[in-house]
């Protein structure tokens, strides 16, 4: 039964590792192809996503908690802090980063926030600096140089904009995972990122709302790759990652989470048909290997 249990685990946070690496590209598509908008996929993706993880928690876990993270005064503003600047902000740099460059190097640049943690903590001296912290660093540096540069000191690979709103979702996934960490000791992390996402979804819902939309002009093809990205991309790659650590180490997890980018980069190339030179190719490396490194010996926050 136990190892039935750990199999079960791994088929989960592999498939939702790769659902979240898809999902970016899937996301690339419905930008490109049929020129949706990014503030309306933020707010649609985040307003269903998070109405159908709380569905689970009310079905499956202990839906009390759903009304009692808002009874108590701190950890209601805690968690609207947590929806605005964390989670708003993770899904809207990341998406912009993929309009206006690719799912491959959105993906890539966001996970470098491990790497502002270890800059922070240490900046904080809430720890020390390690060998392993410096080789992080050095491969997140050069992955980041040749990804960025195809090995060229005369001219980008990627857009300018494009690398601007990757790091900004990088910064934006290190606070996301930093302040997460009182809530998720007190609630489900079902409860915290569902109306995280709800959060989010409804102050973005401001600027665009999610009716604002000429839905006749979409064929069959766009609600399917929608459907994809809220539905897998989102809900199910989160709740698979969740549903993981109920039979595998957390260590085991952002281990195998780590398909993520390679999943991303791999359907964009492969399937979306975006140029990637040899040099990039070797960023690519070094970032997935940095991932590696930090989840063989401590936890790597994931991306949501």
């Amino acid at each position: 039964m136990k190892e039935a249990n750990r199999t079960k685990g791994l088929l989960l946070v592999i498939t939702g590792a790769i659902f979240w690496g898809v999902g970016g590209t899937v996301a690339q598509k419905l930008f490109q192809q049929y020129a949706i908008n990014v503030n309306w996929l933020v707010t649609t993706r985040l307003l269903i996503a998070g109405f159908l993880l709380l569905t689970v928690q009310f079905l499956l876990k202990d839906r009390s908690q759903i009304i009692d993270v808002w009874k108590k005064k701190s950890s209601a503003v805690q968690l609207i802090i947590f929806g605005l600047l964390g989670m708003l902000a993770v899904q809207y740099t990341y998406m912009a980063s993929i309009r206006h460059g690719n799912a491959a190097v959105a993906t890539l640049l966001q996970y470098l926030a491990p790497v502002l943690i270890i800059l922070y903590m240490i900046l904080r001296k809430q720890t020390v600096l390690s060998r392993q912290d410096i080789i992080t660093v050095l491969l997140s540096l050069c992955g980041c140089f040749f990804l960025l540069t195809n090995g060229s000191l005369s001219e980008l690979s990627v857009p300018a904009p494009a690398i601007v709103w990757g790091v900004l979702s990088a910064v934006a996934l290190a606070f996301y995972t930093l302040y997460a960490v009182p809530l998720l000791s007190q609630y489900d992390s079902l409860v915290i990122v569902g109306w995280a996402m709800i959060i989010g979804g409804f102050a973005l819902s401001f600027i665009h709302p999610p009716w604002h939309m000429d839905f006749t002009r979409l064929p069959i093809g766009a609600y399917a790759n929608l459907g994809f990205v809220i539905i897998f991309g989102t809900m199910l790659a989160f709740f698979f990652y969740i549903e993981s650590l109920q039979s595998l180490s957390p260590k085991e997890t952002s281990l195998l989470s780590s398909l993520e980018p390679l999943a991303a980069v791999m359907t964009t190339v492969f399937w979306l048909h975006e140029p990637f030179g040899f040099m990039q190719w070797i960023g690519t490396a070094c970032i997935i290997g940095m991932i590696l490194l930090m989840a063989l010996t401590k936890k790597t926050p994931s991306v949501e």
